[in-house]
């Protein structure tokens, strides 16, 4: 639950309406393109999740199976891409409450909102955990209706619903082929926080029993979450009815005639933008914590509280989501896409770490029960997907160049970060009073 609770997020009751809008019915192929990846790396983290369970997940593999400087830079990248989700997930809860208070300032009800998921993840794990259950089931829940009210209106056409609206407005892909590959970026965002599940590994009872199960259910409830939601809501209406700054949920439930059902659905996705900021502070504390450890991180990063949750880490990347409410001051309109091109960055690395380190697992000759279909051939078609969705990026709109070509300054600030960190290790190895 905490896994599909992660990736049911703004990139899909958000970011679908705008993508809809751009590209068309044909964005149903990106998000199957991109489902199929999402399912290789799921079935690479399952492989490397029974070898070992661990709290800090893919950094401990990457440290284990590649090298300690790809742990050092799986690590961050991985707090950069939950700290701009973060991002991505306050600006769109503001835009959520502007659609029932559009005078209530929206940088201050991000603020609100930054508070609240702080005070539940520096409170205990147990609560976080029971949280994001009822947040994961409200979301899940919530789908579920959309695809059974919907699939409904398409089978009996009724109104405007009809499969006919998958090849009317201008076809089937009305604004051409390259635009269902620029939109790659943006479903990759949306399939984002599936890997929470093997973060959760290392505080999960019985894992060799749980994880499979858990790993294989995630992986078909998000097809057909993302895949039936994007293909229904092209049948229920007019792609051109979509807009990016309106939820497509919110807008096919305002078009039923119900009074109170678009109000209903907007409740929802704030619910759900919260759920993925709580699993964003939740996956980068115990991240950093593990780094810290390492002095790979600041040594408050490390901290923990009296109820053994990681404050240190927790308040770190919340200082970052404090940063990213003054973004959304000074560039409302610009914020989220920025976000999410730049949180995107992130979910490669992190998708390319897990399966690099799976190849190099089965390679060293470990005989798993959960192998990885088709290993090592889907292993190097998915690093191939993976690297022509960046390249893919600087032709696309403005906010993809603009976290594509942040790529050098995050590779120089790692590159930078690493050899401090190794300096600081010789000099220790060299001095036994230095720690």
């Amino acid at each position: 639950m905490i896994a599909i609770g992660g990736a049911i997020g703004v990139g899909l009751f958000l970011g679908s309406g705008g993508r809809l809008a751009a590209t068309g019915p044909a964005l149903v192929l990106s998000y199957a393109a991109a489902g199929v990846a999402a399912f290789f790396v799921m079935r690479a983290l399952g492989e490397l999740v029974l070898y070992r369970p661990a709290s800090g997940s893919f950094v401990e593999y990457a440290g284990e199976f590649i090298g300690p400087w790809a742990a050092f830079a799986s690590g961050w990248m991985y707090w950069i891409n939950w700290a701009f989700t973060g991002i991505a997930e306050l600006t769109a809860i503001a835009a959520y409450i502007h659609y029932w208070a559009p005078a209530f300032p929206q940088w201050l009800t991000a603020l609100i909102a930054l508070g609240f998921v702080l005070s539940v993840n520096l409170l205990s794990v147990r609560l976080f955990g029971e949280l994001e259950f009822w947040f994961a089931l409200l979301k899940v829940l919530a789908i579920t209706v959309f695809l059974v009210i919907a699939l409904a209106l398409v089978v009996l056409t009724v109104g405007q619903a009809g499969p006919q609206n998958l090849v009317s407005h201008g076809g089937f892909m009305p604004k051409g082929f390259p635009m269902v590959l620029m939109s790659l970026q943006s479903v990759v965002f949306a399939y984002s926080a599936i890997e929470m599940v093997g973060i959760a590994a290392g505080e999960t009872a019985r894992p060799h029993q749980v994880m499979p199960k858990a790993i294989n259910g995630v992986v078909w409830r998000i097809a057909i979450f993302y895949v039936g939601s994007v293909i229904l809501l092209a049948m229920v209406l007019p792609w051109t009815a979509y807009r990016a700054d309106i939820s497509p949920f919110v807008t096919f439930f305002s078009g039923l005639g119900v009074p109170w059902a678009a109000d209903a659905m907007n409740l929802v996705v704030i619910t759900a933008a919260l759920s993925s900021c709580n699993s964003g502070l939740y996956a980068t504390g115990r991240i950093l914590r593990s780094m810290a450890t390492k002095h790979e991180a600041p040594r408050f990063a490390g901290t923990l509280s009296s109820r053994h949750v990681p404050m240190g880490g927790i308040l770190f990347t919340a200082i970052m989501f404090l940063a990213g409410v003054a973004l959304f001051y000074y560039l409302p309109e610009r914020a989220f896409n920025i976000a999410t091109a730049v949180a995107s960055l992130g979910v490669i690395t992190t998708w390319g770490t897990l399966v690099l380190c799976q190849l190099r697992l089965r390679r060293s000759g470990h005989l798993s029960t959960f192998p990885m279909p088709g290993s090592p051939y889907t292993n190097w078609l998915t690093l191939a997907f993976l690297v022509l969705v960046v390249l893919l990026m600087p032709f696309a709109d403005r906010d993809q160049r603009v976290a594509f070509f942040l790529i050098p300054a995050l590779v120089a600030a790692i590159a930078l970060g690493w050899r401090l960190v190794s300096r600081r290790r010789t000099r220790g190895r060299g001095d036994p009073t230095i720690s």
